[in-house]
């Protein structure tokens, strides 16, 4: 019985390890200056890490990145109004002023490499503050 315990929680921390992987592989491209022209301060990127890494472990958020405009782009586990709603809504809870973009099966599809993903931009996505009426 332990050892199925302890099965499951290294199992857990594996995945939970994966998925915090792509944040820190995107904000090194985007460091590196790999990305081209950062839009942000380096110092913002800190900020971004510690967002995506939160996001990687919520829910329904099988994997997360930072996107070079400042956003967090997701692959949700379950890609249903419910599922989605209920991400957008948690995500929105805790950053009030962040930007949550879901990946689209069409965009992983045309996404060869990271840096596309990186690439893509979260402008198509409605913000946090507009969804909670924040903006003036």
């Amino acid at each position: 019985m332990k050892r199925l315990a302890i099965a499951a929680i290294l199992l857990a921390s594996a995945a939970s390890a994966a998925r915090a992987d792509n944040c820190e592989k995107s904000r090194e491209y985007l460091l590196n200056g790999l990305g081209g022209d950062l839009t942000l301060k380096p110092n913002d990127f800190d900020d971004l890490f510690k967002r995506c890494l939160a996001t990687a472990a919520m829910t329904n958020v099988k994997d997360a990145y930072i996107l070079k405009d400042g956003g967090i782009a997701v692959v949700p586990k379950r890609d249903t109004i419910a599922a989605t709603a209920a991400t957008l809504s948690q995500f929105c809870e805790a950053y009030p002023r962040a930007t949550l973009h879901f990946l689209t099966k069409r965009e992983l599809a045309q996404a060869r490499s990271l840096a596309d993903i990186v690439r893509t931009s979260s402008t198509s996505s409605t913000p946090c503050q507009q969804i909670k009426g924040l903006v003036e």
